[in-house]
């Protein structure tokens, strides 16, 4: 479990630097090292290139990243076995810990009649 809280921060770290590096570049379309410039590393168009190829290998960790905690994720939460049944007294099958409180309120004696429904109001007298 500590692999995998380490790798959610890592992840958190690449994504905000990722979105640094992007919001810096300025929007002139050719990104992602398409085309290249003869120019400095130091000029306007290395800075440039700079942050394209800081932008590209950031993308492909996070995505290796993303899938790496999906993988973690299944590994861990992997059951042994999968039940089909919907019977819930079944053999293994598991009780729920704790009553749902957003479920419909269930009545105290279920052998209890239901209230008479409220009589309809008396109908106006038709007019003539």
């Amino acid at each position: 479990m500590s692999l995998f809280i380490f790798l959610t921060v890592i992840q958190a770290l690449v994504a905000a630097a990722l979105v640094g590096v992007v919001l810096m570049q300025r929007s002139e379309g050719g990104g992602l090292g398409i085309g290249s410039s003869p120019g400095g590393a130091f000029g306007a168009r290395g800075a440039a290139d700079f942050l394209t190829r800081t932008t590209k290998w950031l993308a492909v960790a996070f995505v290796a990243l993303s899938i790496l905690l999906a993988a973690l994720a299944a590994r861990e939460n992997s059951a042994g076995t999968v039940t089909s049944t919907l019977d819930r007294n079944a053999p293994g099958a598991a009780a729920p810990a704790k009553p749902d409180l957003l479920a419909d309120p269930v009545p105290a004696d279920p052998a209890a009649p239901a209230p008479a429904p409220a009589e309809p109001a008396p109908a106006a007298p038709a007019k003539q």
